[in-house]
C-alpha cells in the first residue's frame, strides 16, 4: 500500500511517500514552485497515494489559534482531495525520527516553535511502544522565543534562525533571556540593549541551556534522538555528551512529512540517505569536476536525486577549494553576509586528523578546527563537518573528494547549497543551467 504523508500549512511543506518500508521519494514544495517556504501543498505535483497522512492536528491547531485571535489556518490539500487521518504535531516528528534511526529503545525529545498546542515533547520509546513522558504547553516555547529574538534583529522568523546561531559565535551573552519562557513570544518582544552580536549569543546560550536541562530531567536512556526544528541547531547539539544521538537529516515540520508517513505504516522504514527528491541524471565525471575545482576554486554540482532537508550534501552543492581564501567569494555569489561560515565535506578516514568533536554525515554538530583553512572554519574555530563515508548511496561526493584528494592531498571540500540567499535549493537540470548563466559558475 502507497502512503502519502504531508505536512503544509505553517512554513515549508513537503510530501513523502512510501510502499512496504521504501521511502519512494520526498520533496519539499519550495524547489517546485521556487517560492521559499512555500506553505500549501499543489494537487497536481502530488503522487498518487492509496491512503494521505497529515502531521498534526489541524482542528486542534486552530482552536488554539482562535482562542489566540489569529487567522486560521485553511484547510490546504483537503480542499483537494481529502486527507484520511491526521496524527499529532509532535507524534509524526517522533516517528521521523525513530522510523530512521537504528535505534530501538529510546528517548525523543521534540523542540521547535509550536504544534497545536504544544511546543515541546519528550517520548519514551521501549519495546516499540511510544510514550509521551512531557510536554511544554503554549505559551511557553523555546522555538517561539529563539524566533522571536530572530525577528526583533531584523531576521526572518521560522526562515533565518540559523544565521543567528552563526551570529552567535561573535558576540558575548550578556542578556538573560529566561524571562522568555513567561511571555507570549508569538507576540513579538523588545530588545534589551546590546550589539546585535552578543543579543545572538545571549540567545544562543539561553537555548542551549534549556536544551540541555530538558534532557537531563526527562531523556536517562543512552540513545537519545533530538527532532523539530531546533533539532538544526548544531552548536547546541554539540553540547549534548554521554548520548547515542540520532537526528534525521529533516528534523522540521517538512520531515513530518516523512513521520506522519512512518507512523501510519507503524514500523521501521529503510532509510538509506537523504537523497530522495527530484533526479538528475548526468553521468558526470568526479575527475573532471575535481580538475575544474583546482583550476577555478569554485564549481556547482547538481546531479542525482536532491537532498530531503534544509542542507545540501553534495547533490545540489556549491563546492570551493579551502585551502583558499575563498569563503568571501563564495558568500558573494550566494548574496549572503559576509560573516556567514562554511562547511566542510570531508573523507572520513581523514576526519579526526583535521578536527576534533562531534561529527557526522549530515553536517548537525560542530567540530574544533585542527587545521589553518580559514575557508571552513567560523570566527570561533569551529566547523559544521560533513563526514562523508566510503561507497555514500546516492551521491558522488566521496568520489569527487577522492579525486580532489588524489590532486592536491587535501581531503575537504567546502560545500554550501547551491543556490542564492533567500531562494530554494536548485532542484532541476534546467533550473541548475539557469544558475550557471546568470552568476557564471560552471555546474557539472
Amino acid at each position: 500500500m502507497k502512503i502519502l504523508g504531508i505536512s503544509e500549512g505553517s512554513h515549508d511543506a513537503a510530501w513523502t511517500l512510501i510502499e512496504d518500508g521504501e521511502i519512494l521519494e520526498a520533496h519539499h514544495l519550495e524547489r517546485h514552485t521556487r517560492i521559499k517556504n512555500d506553505k500549501w501543498l499543489k494537487m497536481e505535483l502530488l503522487p498518487w497515494a492509496n491512503t494521505v497522512i497529515g502531521h498534526e492536528n489541524r482542528r486542534r491547531v486552530n482552536e488554539r489559534r482562535k482562542e489566540a485571535g489569529q487567522a486560521l489556518l485553511a484547510h490546504g490539500l483537503d480542499d483537494w482531495c481529502g486527507i484520511d487521518h491526521e496524527y499529532n504535531h509532535y507524534e509524526t516528528h517522533a516517528w521521523a525520527g525513530w522510523s530512521t534511526s537504528t535505534f530501538n529503545d529510546c528517548d525523543i525529545l521534540c523542540v521547535d516553535a509550536i504544534g497545536e498546542r504544544e511546543t515541546a515533547a519528550v517520548f519514551e520509546v521501549r519495546d516499540k511502544i511510544f510514550t509521551k513522558t512531557w510536554e511544554m504547553k503554549y505559551p511557553q516555547s523555546l522555538g517561539l522565543a529563539y524566533s522571536a529574538v530572530t525577528a526583533a534583529l531584523g531576521y526572518k522568523p521560522m526562515e533565518e534562525e540559523y544565521i543567528v546561531m552563526g551570529l552567535a559565535a561573535y558576540g558575548e551573552p550578556i542578556v538573560d533571556f529566561d524571562y522568555l519562557l513567561d511571555i507570549n513570544c508569538h507576540k513579538g518582544i523588545h530588545l534589551p540593549k546590546g550589539s546585535p552580536e552578543d543579543i545572538a549569543a545571549s540567545i544562543q546560550v539561553f537555548y542551549e541551556r534549556q536544551l540541555l536541562k530538558l534532557i537531563d530531567r526527562y531523556c536517562k536512556h543512552k540513545n537519545l534522538i533530538l527532532m523539530g526544528g531546533c533539532a538544526l541547531n548544531c552548536v547546541a547539539n554539540s553540547k549534548i555528551k554521554d548520548k547515542n544521538i540520532w537526528i534525521m537529516p529533516n528534523p522540521g515540520d517538512a520531515g513530518s512529512s516523512l513521520g506522519a508517513a512512518a507512523r501510519h505504516y507503524k514500523k521501521k522504514l529503510n532509510w538509506k540517505g537523504p537523497y530522495l527528491g527530484t533526479l538528475i541524471e548526468n553521468n558526470i565525471n568526479p575527475r573532471i569536476v575535481a580538475r575544474h575545482l583546482l583550476e577555478y576554486g569554485v564549481v556547482g554540482v547538481a546531479n542525482g536525486r536532491s537532498e530531503f532537508g534544509p542542507r545540501a550534501l553534495g547533490n545540489r552543492s556549491l563546492l570551493a577549494d579551502p585551502r583558499r581564501d575563498i569563503s568571501d567569494t563564495v558568500n558573494d555569489i550566494k548574496r549572503r553576509q559576509r560573516f556567514r561560515p562554511f562547511a566542510p565535506a570531508i573523507v572520513e578516514e581523514y576526519s579526526e586528523q583535521f578536527f576534533e568533536g562531534p561529527m557526522n554525515e549530515y553536517m548537525q554538530f560542530v567540530a574544533k578546527a585542527k587545521h589553518n583553512y580559514k575557508s571552513v572554519t567560523h570566527v570561533d574555530g569551529t566547523a559544521r563537518v560533513q563526514v562523508v563515508k566510503p561507497n555514500t548511496e546516492g551521491t558522488l561526493l566521496r568520489e569527487i573528494l577522492e579525486e580532489w584528494f588524489r590532486l592536491t592531498g587535501c581531503p575537504m571540500l567546502l560545500n554550501t547549497s547551491l543556490n542564492i540567499k533567500g531562494e530554494p535549493m536548485i532542484d532541476t537540470w534546467e533550473q541548475a543551467k539557469e544558475w550557471e548563466r546568470k552568476y557564471n559558475v560552471k555546474v557539472f
